[in-house]
């Protein structure tokens, strides 16, 4: 992510995604590197029933990936969620801005 880039982070509607409002600052780590944070501010949110009807109706670049990946975006989701908790709860797209480092940091 760079700094001023707008992206959607795809995630269920869980309990404690319902909580999330516009304005507020959310970190995210790095899987590969939980000491790399990146801190961002939710400057939209959308909710679908499942995450092929959310990332259809997105550019695939919103998402970090090329258009050409778009099946394999649908897919990859439920090595991270079941179709039973996508069937629960939905979707929500969050979309975030990248918020400037911290000094210090």
């Amino acid at each position: 992510m760079r700094c001023g880039e707008v992206v959607l982070e795809l995630r269920l509607f869980d309990e404690k995604r319902q909580r999330l409002q516009l304005g507020d600052t959310v970190e995210f780590a790095s899987a590969s590197d939980l000491s790399r944070v990146i801190r961002t501010e939710i400057v939209g949110l959308v909710r679908y029933k499942t995450f092929a009807e959310l990332v259809e109706d997105f550019p695939a670049a919103y998402l970090g990936y090329d258009e050409s990946e778009k099946e394999y975006l649908k897919t990859r989701m439920y090595e991270i969620y079941t179709k039973e908790e996508e069937a629960k709860y939905g979707v929500l797209g969050i979309r975030v801005r990248l918020l400037p480092v911290k000094k210090g940091e």
